[in-house]
């Protein structure tokens, strides 16, 4: 796997990293016993002896190991190979126009009145895999994800004090044309627009807390999305495997079937093939084909996030493919897919018909901090960008501003979705798992979507400020 990490600031280069992760890795059952060993350098005799240590590491943990692990089936794949739809290699862009585009980019927001400093980073991604097992599959593939961001800052000397506003684009599984041109993402119009929001965001009125009617903007809500319910549906986790990072589930598989996550229009899916998704894979980790499947539907829990190993113990006969190592030198683990809230498939309302639907409340934008318990389920969340309205139409921005709720509230709350047209995927390249820790990239889809009685809170109130 190879990455490029650009950062500048003030259109100036702050670092330029690059970094390879090359090697391979053996994984092997052994008397009902995980087995796993890995090596930097590639010849036959290594790999034998790789071999030979995975088999030693299975034996040695035989007797601390209280449950025979057992394989769902999957079928072979002989030769099968699977490419990301992208147009442009960004390794095959020189690292110096790749800093111009940044540059020009930073320059646009600079020269803009009210903007002190500008920062601009792009994570480039390009993940080459080959998989084989003794049943017969021999699995090539290969993608490509780009994260690119630019955040201007605004300070007030005399009062000691700054604010900030980021670009909204969301990483995405592309090349470098993502960055270069404003089919794929309006980068002219955003850029063009980032001084104003700035300028009126320091000038907003602070919010008053209180339940409060929101509509948020599938910038902020896959973030929501990831936390409540991305996590929340990691099978492993829901059993009490898994903790590390995010905790355990409130969502048990006790409630499989019968929970009320949220009002009946709510039906989220999971899904690893959706195009350009960062979690999007033709085959998992485990030589499983890649699909989608429900995870809610009509408002109810009806599955879960499995791999080989979880999915005979939900009582499936077939994983739904979502094993995932971040290096060949970690074993392969239960990894999100990509996560989404699924649009109206009846009535496609756009945002601004959402909006016209409340008299009072607020239109959230663009994610920015949040928190949640380690049962995914009391959080709070912040934006980039926060509009009031008033009849139905947007009056003007206001400040400070965190929604706050359990998971079934929220999602219970859920009044209307938009159609078709507002639905876009979102993401993160950093979802972190497991010990010793693995990132893995996954993106979330959405509508606009209404949602009613949300309780607000004055973050500069609650900071004492």
């Amino acid at each position: 796997m190879k990455s490029q990490t650009l950062r500048l600031r003030d259109a100036k280069v702050q670092s330029a990293t690059d970094n390879t992760d090359f090697g391979f890795a053996v994984r092997v059952i052994v008397d009902g016993t995980w087995g796993f060993a890995s090596h930097a350098l590639l010849s036959p005799d290594i790999a034998a002896d790789t071999a030979r240590r995975a088999v030693a590491v299975a034996r040695s943990l035989r007797e601390l190991n209280r449950e025979t692990v057992e394989l769902a089936d999957e079928p072979a794949y002989p030769g099968a190979t699977w490419v990301s739809s992208y147009e442009v290699d960004p390794f095959d862009v020189p690292t110096r126009d790749k800093v111009e585009v940044l540059a020009d980019y930073s320059q646009r927001l600079l020269t803009s009145s009210g903007v002190d400093h500008v920062t601009a980073h792009c994570l480039m991604v390009k993940e080459q895999v080959f998989y084989a097992d003794t049943a017969g599959s021999s699995i090539s593939q290969q993608r490509v994800r780009l994260h690119p961001q630019l955040e201007a800052v605004a300070v007030d000397a005399d009062a000691g004090s700054f604010e900030s506003m980021r670009t909204l684009a969301p990483p995405v599984g592309r090349g470098w044309e993502y960055l270069t041109g404003n089919s794929q993402w309006d980068w002219a119009t955003e850029l063009a627009r980032i001084p104003d929001y700035l300028s009126e965001k320091i000038k907003a009125p602070t919010v008053t807390a209180g339940p409060t009617d929101l509509v948020i903007d599938p910038t902020n809500l896959w973030l929501t999305i990831h936390e409540s319910i991305g996590h929340a549906t990691e099978y492993d986790r829901a059993i009490g495997y898994e903790a590390a990072y995010a905790g355990t589930s409130f969502a048990t598989p006790d409630q499989l079937g019968t929970l009320r996550y949220g009002t009946p229009i709510m039906h989220v899916t999971a899904d690893r093939t959706v195009d350009h998704g960062l979690a999007s894979i033709g085959y998992d980790d485990e030589g499983v084909a890649t699909g989608s499947w429900d995870l809610i539907r009509d408002g109810v829990l009806v599955g879960y996030q499995l791999d080989r190993t979880f999915a005979p113990r939900l009582g499936l006969a077939r994983s739904n493919g979502c094993s995932y190592a971040d290096s060949a030198h970690h074993v392969p683990i239960q990894r999100m897919p990509n996560v989404s809230l699924q649009p109206d498939p009846d009535v496609d309302r756009s945002t601004d018909d959402l909006i016209a639907m409340v008299d009072d409340g607020i239109y959230v934008m663009g994610d920015r901090s949040w928190s949640i318990d380690m049962q995914r389920y009391n959080f709070q969340f912040t934006g980039q960008r926060f509009y009031r309205i008033k009849g139905g139409e947007i009056v003007g921005q206001v400040r400070d501003v965190a929604y706050q709720a359990t998971t079934t509230d929220f999602w219970g709350s859920m009044e209307a979705v938009g159609g078709a047209q507002t639905w876009q995927l979102g993401g993160a390249f950093n979802c972190g798992k497991a010990q010793p820790g693995q990132v893995a990239a996954v993106s979330h889809g959405c509508p606009t979507a209404l949602f009613r009685g949300v309780n607000v809170l004055n973050t500069k109130q609650e900071a004492g400020a």
